[in-house]
């Protein structure tokens, strides 16, 4: 079991924070395309949402415990803090959610630059995203037994918050910009020398993905202009998933899956294709929309306990699914067999999954809330129902 104690949110918060959301998740899902456009517009990123979002992340920040590192120990010397080798994310429980907690207040203060918690986020940025703790975990990464240290999933997401500060235009955006630069060039230059090496795709519902480690760090790549990364994520896209057939959507989900490796690969082949390959790729890859309806991939994942820090993995996959399948809807045209059945599928899947995130428990709360985010971003880039 997990660690069973309430964040510092206050179990206040846990019953407000999804106060705007809950009209919306308390409704039935309508297949008329009218009331599914105004379901989905009901789960828009709120101020009022955005702001609860913003308190649990700066409860996490820089709360140091309690702290799962990832963490191999060359000597007497390496049994320290988890603060004195990350100086910069050593709160939210790991060193990966913490990265993905900066970026969901980034964000969130980019979405709403009016936002109550706005003082503290800068202050909290001020105080983590300086050059002296980024040289520290630069240096970190520079350890022997250090190579596969948040491989990709951290990798993943560290790219995603140097984007986020790379495209604001904003004074303090582009200091920790400036200041998060080495530790995003040592980033990509991991995935640069590692994935040539990586002859087979991982294909687990859990950290190590490497469908949703390429889809960040490719966004990242185009998003900053880095050609030689792109190429190299889009050579290994294909070479790793352009002959797939078949999905086996009834192995899913697993019992701690926070993703769906069928929809995080078809929506990772959504970016790479160009849009009538795609739509050929995913008929063989995803071939009988008519089989998904008996099966659990089109229907939330049951949590039974959110206190175990891997069983409340499945309201992360509910999150994550529904950001998937809003992606791969919309690489596909409108008239296609699949497209309604996933914005409906994802629609059941963000209001059940919504309803949960702020459930008073250190080991979820923080990273559920970034999903979250990071999802309702995507329904706000995805008008086309």
């Amino acid at each position: 079991m997990g660690i069973d104690r309430p964040s510092s949110s206050l179990p206040l918060l846990a019953s407000l924070v999804f106060s705007v959301l809950n009209a919306a998740a308390s409704q039935e899902v309508s297949p008329q395309g009218n009331d599914l456009e105004q379901s989905w517009a009901k789960l828009q990123l709120a101020r009022e949402v955005a702001s609860n979002f913003a308190r649990i992340a700066l409860n996490c920040v820089g709360r140091e415990y309690p702290n799962k590192p990832e963490h191999v120990l060359n000597d007497e010397r390496d049994v320290r803090s988890p603060r004195s080798f990350h100086p910069a994310f050593y709160g939210c429980y790991d060193w990966h959610s913490s990265v993905h907690g900066h970026w969901m207040v980034v964000r969130l203060l980019r979405r709403f630059p009016d936002l109550p918690e706005g003082a503290e986020i800068r202050a909290a940025l001020g105080r983590n995203l300086t050059a002296e703790n980024i040289k520290v975990e630069v240096q970190y990464l520079d350890q022997p037994g250090r190579r596969s240290f948040e491989r990709t999933y951290g990798w993943a997401w560290l790219l995603k918050l140097a984007e986020e500060l790379q495209s604001w235009n904003d004074p303090d955006g582009r200091q920790w910009s400036q200041n998060l630069a080495p530790l995003v060039r040592a980033i990509v230059q991991q995935y640069m020398d590692f994935l040539p090496r990586q002859t087979y795709p991982i294909r687990t519902g859990v950290h190590p993905n490497t469908a949703f480690g390429i889809t960040l760090a490719l966004d990242y790549a185009r998003a900053a202009g880095n050609p030689e990364l792109e190429k190299l994520l889009v050579e290994r896209s294909m070479t790793y998933y352009e002959d797939d057939r078949n999905c086996p959507v009834s192995w899913e989900p697993g019992g701690e899956d926070f993703f769906s490796p069928c929809l995080m690969e078809a929506d990772l082949m959504r970016r790479v294709l160009p849009a009538r390959k795609f739509e050929q790729w995913l008929g063989s890859f995803l071939p009988d929309p008519v089989a998904w309806k008996a099966s659990r991939l089109l229907h939330p994942a049951v949590v039974s306990d959110r206190s175990d820090p891997k069983l409340v993995h499945l309201d992360g996959l509910n999150l994550s699914r529904a950001w998937c399948m809003l992606g791969i809807a919309s690489g596909v045209p409108d008239s296609h067999p699949i497209r309604k059945l996933l914005v409906t599928a994802a629609l059941e899947h963000a209001q059940d999954a919504l309803s949960h995130v702020a459930s008073g428990h250190y080991e979820g709360e923080p990273w559920l809330a970034s999903f979250a985010v990071y999802m309702l971003s995507h329904v706000e880039l995805s008008k086309r129902w």
